[in-house]
């Protein structure tokens, strides 16, 4: 009686490992592949949105993406499961917010893919047996898998750099005039005016007041900008640059305790200065130049943005080294057409928005600039990132499934 129960438990410590290693394994192959059609999905989404069928492209793209995963090598179990059926294997929908409502063909500004099998059935083993021996509520042996897929969160500095829509060529690194790894000054005057300079402050929700607007520079704004934005008329130069230096570890002024500094705010000084007409970057006397964002001048180095990688990257790969944020001397500007800018609140068209590497701290003078260099890694307009979400349940709700 005693090998008979040892045995019988031996068997179901046996079942246990098979079937839970058969289920773990293929979840894992399982939600692999609906990420990769989820994202496949979102990435067709933004390719041909505006266009009358978008959604079915999104859709046939997901599921493409779905089927050939199951055609890999290894996958032949979820190639059975789909049976040549993907459509009725796979639900896909669309969204114009992460958390939903998601459905198809989805609203017309959708953004967002959802993928969901719902159930994929396994093979048995001893799981049928199970059932066999007085288990007859246990369920069938399946598993399921949901992703979503969508743009990156919006954020921006409430910035506008004036562009040129006659220098655009981003294959030759030119995005509306400025070329990556180049040293360049944003200087912000009245807008309007001769002095107007080459950038503009925005006036974005959230950010009127000097508090607010100290809080936008040190911080950032969570909000996508679409075609068109706003220009603010007033400067507020001082809220601008103390919370433009809080990523430098620099503070002055009521900033935010919360606005960390980046891991690396080492800069040049004394401060790099423009001069003459055109305006050019000097340091100590001497022309500071670029040499594919190596910046120099005939005398010196001049700390950069390759010193800022450099730096940074030994400290992520030696943790509790440095302390602060990652990549808080990166800034996410809005790149338009200053031309029609004026006096008073102005609407402006939008070319794109690009990243802007912070390379020395904001003084609070008469001359209104911001020292940087465009970075090369990090998004002209022409670039579309998307990237996987969190997926939530209870459409609008926001309850994140436990299945993701």
């Amino acid at each position: 009686m005693l090998i008979v129960i040892a045995l019988a438990s031996m068997l179901l410590m046996g079942a246990l490992a098979l079937d839970g290693g058969h289920m773990l394994l293929n979840k894992t192959r399982l939600q692999n592949a609906v990420d990769a059609a989820a994202l496949s999905g979102a990435k067709t989404l933004q390719q041909v949105l505006g266009t009358g069928n978008a959604s079915t492209l999104s859709r046939d793209a997901a599921l493409n993406t779905l089927s050939q995963n199951a055609n890999a090598s290894g996958n032949s179990e979820l190639a059975t499961a789909i049976g040549g059926n993907i459509a009725g294997f796979a639900v896909v929908e669309l969204a114009n917010s992460v958390y939903g409502p998601f459905s198809f063909p989805g609203p017309a500004d959708a953004s967002f893919v959802r993928v969901t099998v719902p159930t994929y059935p396994l093979t048995g083993f001893f799981w049928d047996f199970a059932q066999s021996f007085g288990n007859a509520a246990l369920a069938d042996k399946a598993v399921a898998a949901i992703a979503t897929a969508g743009p990156p969160p919006c954020g921006v500095v409430p910035i506008m750099v004036c562009g040129d829509p006659t220098k655009h060529d981003p294959k030759n690194g030119n995005f509306w005039g400025y070329k990556f790894g180049d040293l360049v000054t944003l200087t912000c005057g009245t807008p309007g005016s001769p002095s107007a300079g080459n950038c503009q402050l925005l006036d974005l929700p959230g950010a009127s007041g000097a508090a607010d607007i100290r809080e936008a520079f040190c911080n950032g704004i969570k909000q996508c900008v679409g075609g068109s934005v706003d220009t603010k008329p007033g400067m507020s130069w001082g809220p601008v640059a103390q919370g433009l230096n809080t990523r430098l570890g620099l503070y002055n002024g009521p900033v935010d305790a919360t606005c960390q500094p980046d891991l690396y705010t080492d800069y040049s000084k004394p401060l790099v200065t423009m001069n003459g007409e055109p305006p050019t970057p000097m340091y100590q006397g001497n022309e500071v130049t670029s040499n594919s964002g190596d910046l120099s001048t005939d005398a010196d180095d001049v700390l950069d943005i390759k010193d800022w990688q450099e730096a940074s990257e030994t400290c992520v790969n030696n943790p509790g080294t440095c302390t602060g944020k990652r990549e808080r001397r990166v800034l996410n500007v809005v790149i338009g057409n200053c031309a029609a800018a004026g006096s008073g609140v102005t609407t402006l068209p939008v070319f794109g928005t690009g990243c802007f590497y912070l390379s020395q701290e904001v003084e609070q003078g008469a001359v209104k600039e911001v020292f940087g260099q465009f970075v090369e890694d990090c998004g002209g307009a022409d670039q579309t990132t998307i990237q996987l979400y969190k997926t939530y349940i209870g459409n609008g709700v926001g309850v994140p499934s436990t299945d993701s």
